[in-house]
């Protein structure tokens, strides 16, 4: 069971669009990450990414990495994750996935990260760079504690590749839109299309959401048209640097009204 698909295939039941946003845990601090987060939950985000701050973010775009950054430089530990996730969790009913590069998760132990990970009512891992073939460890422990594992799919991924990521994953597949790295793009790259018409010709149930690039209820509705659900995260990192939670929440709430 997956707490995370249940919400993304109860909208598609409905015909509503999915939003599923990203923050940084830590960023501007760990406490007003806290509340950023669960004002956007409160705002509309149907499922919420919580971001770890890594000193190596490869795939992330400037927005991103300048706030995870700041977050790091202001103290951020990866043990501070756990608290922070049982604040946002006590707090709302959203499905929370922790985004994280894996080598800090090797460092902290797979197992205990995961545990520290369930017992904080988390729902899962997004793991931009691990891919499935690698992933023993976390296949197991995630399936021993029942969380939802999601792994990517790209315009590069080999149709076997596709099945197997749309196989392994649980929660949803992450297809990503473009080869790129995150960040709010004008036009949406049309091999989005093409990324998730191939993970859901493996035949998989597991919803598809398309991210990077996504910034506006236009681009939210077009992903929501062919995908389960579309993701966004500068956007909401620029919105709360724009004016704090109130502008963060009237964004979301913009874009998951916008785009019906």
């Amino acid at each position: 069971m997956s707490k995370t698909a249940d919400v993304l295939n109860e909208l598609d039941s409905k015909n509503e669009p999915a939003l599923i946003g990203y923050f940084p845990a830590g960023f501007p601090t760990l406490d007003a990450s806290i509340a950023a987060c669960i004002a956007m939950c409160e705002a509309g985000v149907d499922v919420l990414e919580l971001g770890v701050p890594y000193s190596d973010p490869v795939m992330d775009g400037l927005v991103i990495q300048e706030a995870t950054e700041q977050a790091l430089s202001n103290g951020f530990k990866l043990k501070d994750l756990f608290p922070a996730l049982r604040a946002i969790t006590a707090a709302v009913k959203t499905p929370v996935l922790v985004m994280s590069y894996w080598n800090p998760i090797l460092q902290y132990g797979v197992e205990k990260f995961a545990r520290d990970l369930k017992d904080a009512g988390g729902a899962g891992l997004i793991t931009p760079d691990l891919i499935p073939d690698e992933a023993k460890q976390w296949l197991d422990i995630s399936d021993e504690l029942d969380l939802d594992r999601v792994f990517l799919a790209t315009p590069s991924s080999s149709k076997e590749r596709l099945a197997t990521s749309a196989n392994l994953s649980r929660g949803f597949v992450y297809a990503v839109s473009t080869m790129g790295i995150t960040g709010a793009r004008e036009d949406l790259d049309r091999k989005a299309r093409d990324v998730v018409a191939g993970v859901k010709d493996s035949g998989t149930s597991t919803p598809v959401c398309v991210g990077i690039g996504i910034s506006t209820a236009a681009q939210v509705a077009e992903v929501n048209s062919y995908a389960d659900g579309a993701i966004v995260g500068s956007l909401f990192i620029k919105a709360y640097l724009a004016g704090g939670i109130a502008v963060l929440s009237s964004t979301v709430t913009e874009l998951k009204s916008g785009s019906k």
